[in-house]
């Protein structure tokens, strides 16, 4: 194979492919990333009867594990999304932290419905929410909006089951960790959260959008309205609650002390909590959600989750085989030596991914690639232990949200869905996720050097 420095050539030429190819020429990320997988393959040298091998092996290998926990996850956020579950999540968020703060209520639940739910959809659902409380409490329309898109940009890119989040775990080896990367992830995106919630409160004071000079066309209770009943609390926390409390206690379980000890009930809460039996759960949960048994709700419903799932599956796939190839060649080994040097350990993953989000706009996209090329380097950069991984997992999410702009279907949501024009949506929104990355990188970066 290839040795030297154009290991170094060969491997920026992958990344400027992705990056063109699905940014400017609109080539869908799958293709793009199976294209670049060969393209590496081919110049590194790897034998030619090895490159369809290697491939197929990353793709399925990846899948294998987390393939079907990104199905259900998926059709769990669809169906949480038409039984109104989202919008009884929202008025108990309200209920508990109160109209007098609504900013503080738009974040809280645009980062509880975003666990399970993409963030795209997530303000979707919650904009016409958001526009009624925008007006009840006569508050900045700017302000709700930012607070609601940061909200939902936390969890999206940290906490698994995201998918994106998910794929980055498996690309490195953390699979049987998930519940580690779900309570460091959830502690994180907190902080996360509230430095999205501080750039709104900040730019609700300075920028006017469409909606602060608009008449409510619908009231709160109108919106509730539309559903025929909507669940109650319980029946619709459930389905994201008692997968993530499931695969934690499998994670303690597993803890060397077995505070479970290692009969009957550590051999329970190990097997509740292996991510697909977890999310399996969530998803009868989610079942009882439904307003009817008939073919719209178990055909059309779970048909449409399972639509959006096969889009994510075939980028989290195509990125387990470029990962592959990546580990097949000499180029990990010498791109770690090479950076070795530079010493910048954490923030490697956070550059890479901060530079793929804002070339190319998809977090998920990132999230992928990035884990799939820094996993050959972890021992270098001194994060190949399960909690270094953990941190790289959350370094990577900082950058996949670093930054937010026009290439970004999130951006023209969040501007279609608040009547902001595109400069003011540049000076809050944008900027916001940029505040968000860099505050997530410098407490991923404290606490890696604390824990690792």
């Amino acid at each position: 194979m290839v040795q030297g420095s154009i290991l170094l050539v060969i491997l920026l030429l992958g990344i400027g492919f992705i990056v063109l190819s699905t940014s400017k020429w609109k080539l869908h990320p799958f293709i793009s990333l199976i294209l670049a997988a060969y393209g590496i393959a081919f110049a590194a040298g790897m034998p030619v009867l090895e490159i369809g091998k290697t491939i197929r092996n990353g793709f399925g290998g990846i899948l294998s594990y987390i393939g079907i926990v990104i199905i259900l996850g998926t059709i769990i956020g669809t169906i949480l999304e038409k039984s109104g579950a989202a919008i009884t999540m929202a008025d108990t968020v309200l209920k508990v932290v109160g109209e007098k703060r609504p900013g503080l209520a738009m974040s809280i639940i645009g980062y509880i419905v975003s666990i399970p739910v993409f963030c795209d959809s997530g303000y979707v659902i919650l904009s016409s929410l958001k526009r009624s409380l925008a007006k009840r409490t006569k508050s900045s329309s700017v302000m709700m909006s930012v607070a609601l898109a940061t909200g939902l940009y936390a969890t999206h890119t940290l906490v698994p089951p995201t998918p994106g989040p998910i794929a980055a775990a498996g690309n490195l080896g953390l699979e049987n960790s998930l519940g580690l990367v779900i309570i460091v992830g959830i502690i994180i995106s907190v902080i996360t959260m509230l430095a999205g919630y501080f750039w709104a409160t900040i730019s609700g004071k300075k920028y006017k959008s469409n909606e602060d000079f608009e008449e409510l066309d619908i009231n709160y209770e109108d919106i509730k309205n539309q559903y025929e009943s909507l669940p109650s609390p319980l029946k619709a926390f459930a389905p994201i609650i008692v997968p993530i409390i499931l695969i934690t206690l499998g994670s303690i379980a597993a803890f060397p002390t077995h505070p479970f000890g290692d009969g009957t009930l550590f051999t329970i809460f190990s097997f509740l909590g292996k991510p697909i039996n977890a999310l399996f759960i969530g998803f009868l949960f989610a079942l009882s959600l439904l307003p009817k048994l008939n073919e719209e709700t178990l055909s059309g419903w779970i048909g449409e989750g399972l639509k959006s799932a096969a889009i994510i599956i075939m980028v989290t796939g195509a990125g387990g085989a470029l990962g592959q190839v990546l580990k097949s060649t000499p180029i990990g080994d010498y791109l770690g030596i090479t950076l070795a040097k530079y010493h910048l350990g954490i923030f490697l993953p956070f550059i890479i991914a901060a530079a793929l989000k804002t070339a190319q706009g998809s977090s998920t996209v990132a999230l992928v690639t990035t884990s799939a090329l820094v996993a050959p380097l972890l021992s270098s950069l001194g994060l190949a232990s399960e909690m270094g991984r953990v941190f790289t997992v959350m370094a990577i999410g900082a950058g996949a949200m670093t930054v937010s702009h026009a290439n970004d279907s999130f951006f023209w949501v969040v501007t279609q869905f608040s009547g902001m024009d595109v400069y003011t949506a540049y000076r809050s929104q944008t900027i916001a996720t940029l505040v968000q990355g860099l505050v997530t990188i410098a407490v991923v970066a404290l606490l890696s050097f604390i824990f690792v």
